[in-house]
C-alpha cells in the first residue's frame, strides 16, 4: 500500500501523525471541507406550504387578541379597583379584615367589568376583521380601519345615534393611528424617494 503524497488535496490540511505504527496521514472527505460563510446565518422561523400566506390570518390572530384584551382589561380594572378601594376604605375608616374584604371586592368587581368590556370589543373587532378578510379576499389596513370603525359603532349602538357616531369616530381614529404606525417603514421609504416631502 503506497503512502499518500504531500500534494494530496484530501489530506493536505493534516500533519503527519506517529502513533508507533508508522507515519500516515488521515483521510479527509472533500465534502466536509467547506467554507462556513456559505451557510445562511438565519433560518426561517416557520415553514409555509407552497402558495400559502407568509403571515397568520385574522382568524388565527383573533384568539390571541381576545385573550390579550381580556388580560389587559383585568389588569387595568384591577389596578383601578384597588386604587378606588384604598380611597373608599380610608374615607370610611375601615381597618383589618373588613378593609381587606372591601379591597378584594373593589378589585374583583372593577377587574371583571373591564375585562368583559375589553373582551367584548375584541370579539366584535375580530368578527368584523375575519368577515372582511373572507369577503374581500385580502388582509390589509383597509380591513383594520373598517373593522375598528364598525366595532365602535356597534358597541355604542344601544346608547343612541350620537354615542354610536362617537364610538365609530374613536374606532376610526385609533385604527388610522395603528395603520400609520404599522406602515412606518413604507412611509419612511416614500419620504426617502421624494425629498420634497421632508
Amino acid at each position: 500500500m503506497s503512502a499518500l503524497n504531500d500534494n494530496d488535496i484530501y489530506s493536505q490540511n493534516y500533519s503527519t501523525t506517529d502513533a508507533g505504527l508508522g507515519s500516515y496521514k488521515p483521510f479527509s472527505s472533500p465534502y466536509l471541507n467547506f467554507d462556513p460563510s456559505y451557510l445562511p446565518q438565519t433560518q426561517p422561523e416557520f415553514i409555509f406550504l407552497d402558495g400559502a400566506s407568509k403571515q397568520r390570518g385574522r382568524f388565527e390572530l383573533a384568539f390571541g387578541q381576545i385573550g390579550g384584551s381580556c388580560m389587559i382589561g383585568a389588569s387595568v380594572g384591577g389596578a383601578t379597583g384597588f386604587y378606588n378601594g384604598l380611597k373608599a376604605t380610608t374615607l370610611a375608616g375601615q381597618t383589618g379584615k373588613l378593609r381587606r374584604t372591601q379591597l378584594l371586592n373593589h378589585v374583583m368587581k372593577k377587574g371583571s367589568a373591564t375585562a368583559n368590556t375589553c373582551g367584548s370589543i375584541a370579539v366584535i373587532y375580530s368578527a368584523f376583521g375575519v368577515f372582511l378578510q373572507w369577503v374581500r379576499g385580502a388582509d390589509d389596513d383597509l380591513n383594520t380601519v373598517v373593522a375598528a370603525t364598525a366595532t365602535g359603532c356597534l358597541y355604542k349602538s344601544t346608547a343612541g345615534l350620537r354615542k354610536c357616531g362617537m364610538g365609530g369616530a374613536i374606532g376610526l381614529g385609533v385604527s388610522v393611528l395603528y395603520s400609520l404606525w404599522n406602515s412606518r417603514d413604507k412611509l419612511s421609504h416614500i419620504l426617502q424617494l421624494n425629498p420634497a416631502l421632508t
